[in-house]
């Protein structure tokens, strides 16, 4: 048994059960995520000739392949987001990237290093690791494809989405953090300078400037091009990947970041002409290709747990990780949206229903291609961890959560966004 032939099978098979099982789950307690995480932990039980799909020893593969999934994925979230931009409109979204992202990466930060006696660099690159809501596995809690109608979408799948879209691009900066720890010293005069001016301000606005710029410019073409050259027209869905990596290809050659160049460019497309059906075909496109990669990752993860990759971990590095899962994102994120639009339980869903994925691997990945970091085998551990414990239990209750919201009627709908909720009297 050739194992080229088995890699062929299986992709087959995962490319027909990525068609037959989101049907066959839907509005069950059971989702997409988890039945591939388990599938991918059989087939590398099997005697089936697989390589071992360890990211320790192939961590260019994984950089370039949890890359690539996630920039579909922000393609995707920022083509289906109905609610146009504005401060308002978005404050649920800026008081998640403001407030709880960089108060989650404090804290990982201080538990790493106080409890699973991680060094600083190490503990700074796994609290940035795990900050951002992952945009590739948190479809069950994201809002739908793209709609005519602006305020289609209530405050819980829009603030999750949208945080999702942005907090991938914004943690880097914790990242770049990180290694230039590593790579320097501790001693902040060693590379804090560099990185206030050149990995926070210039890559923060070349990413938001370029993208923006990127997705003006491809709106006209879609949208506003002499009818021969009017892209729109031919509904081609494939374009989508054509804004994506452009988005972030050209980006990234100017020392930008592309992730937060993709989703700003995919919003961009979007204002050029907001109610076009095109903009279905795209999306629908991006959530294919998207699940197919969806697929592949999660298989190869499976893969490299059953093959050891939780074995480094330690009861303190579990600690942490689980402790971010059920206590920090969850307070945090709950008091960041004190004063939010919305009402207390739909903070609540907002703040429990931080998923952690794909983006997670994809920073480390990266950061320990660009420098050595101690405990390497120990950080993998413990984001390994973290996205197994998010798989399956938010993909547990992601289902019947949304459900009660919906039925009860527990949602606040975008058009109450631009209101803010009165305080109780006080006596």
């Amino acid at each position: 048994m050739e194992p080229v032939d088995v890699a062929y099978a299986l992709v087959g098979l995962g490319a027909l059960l990525a068609g037959i099982l989101p049907r066959v789950l839907e509005r069950r307690p059971l989702s997409m995520p988890i039945a591939f995480l388990g599938l991918g932990m059989l087939i590398f039980l099997l005697p089936t000739g697989l390589p071992e799909p360890d990211p320790l020893a192939h961590r260019d593969i994984a950089t370039h392949l949890t890359e690539i999934g996630v920039i579909v994925a922000l393609m995707g979230a920022g083509l289906k987001i109905d609610r146009p931009l504005s401060w308002r409109r978005w404050s649920s979204t800026w008081r998640l990237l403001a407030i709880a992202m960089p108060v989650c990466i404090a804290a990982v930060t201080l538990l790493g290093w106080w409890w699973a006696g991680l060094v600083p660099a190490a503990a700074l690159l796994l609290g940035a690791a795990l900050a951002p809501t992952d945009p590739v596995l948190a479809a069950d809690v994201q809002v739908g494809e793209p709609t005519d109608v602006e305020d289609s979408e209530d405050e819980v799948r829009f603030a999750l989405t949208s945080e999702a879209g942005l907090n991938d691009g914004l943690a880097f900066p914790f990242v770049y953090a990180a290694i230039a720890i590593a790579t320097t010293s501790l001693a902040p005069a060693d590379w804090l300078a560099r990185w206030v001016t050149v990995d926070l301000l210039w890559k923060v606005a070349a990413g938001t400037a370029g993208g923006w710029f990127i997705g003006w410019l491809l709106g006209k073409l879609f949208f506003r091009a002499p009818s021969t050259l009017r892209l729109a027209r031919h509904a081609e869905g494939f374009l989508a990947l054509a804004a994506t990596f452009l988005a972030y290809g050209l980006v990234e050659l100017v020392g930008g970041y592309g992730f937060l160049a993709v989703f700003v460019a995919a919003r961009a497309i979007r204002a050029a002409e907001r109610t076009h059906e095109f903009h279905s075909v795209l999306h629908d496109f991006a959530e294919q290709v998207e699940r197919l990669l969806t697929v592949l990752l999660l298989l190869l993860f499976g893969g490299a747990v059953v093959g050891g990759l939780l074995g480094p971990l330690t009861w303190t590095a579990a600690a942490v990780g689980l402790a971010l899962v059920f206590v920090v994102r969850p307070l945090v994120g709950w008091l960041a949206l004190r004063g939010a639009p919305g009402r207390p339980a739909e903070h609540w869903v907002i703040a429990l229903f931080g998923i952690r994925g794909v983006g997670s691997f994809f920073y480390l990945a990266y950061a320990t291609t660009k420098a050595d970091f101690p405990q390497a085998d120990l950080l993998w551990a413990t984001v390994g961890l973290v996205v197994v414990v998010s798989v399956v239990v938010h993909g547990i209750a992601a289902t019947p959560v949304m459900q009660l919201l919906d039925g009860t009627g527990e949602r606040t709908p975008a058009d109450a966004a631009t209101q803010t909720t009165p305080e109780p009297a006080r006596t």
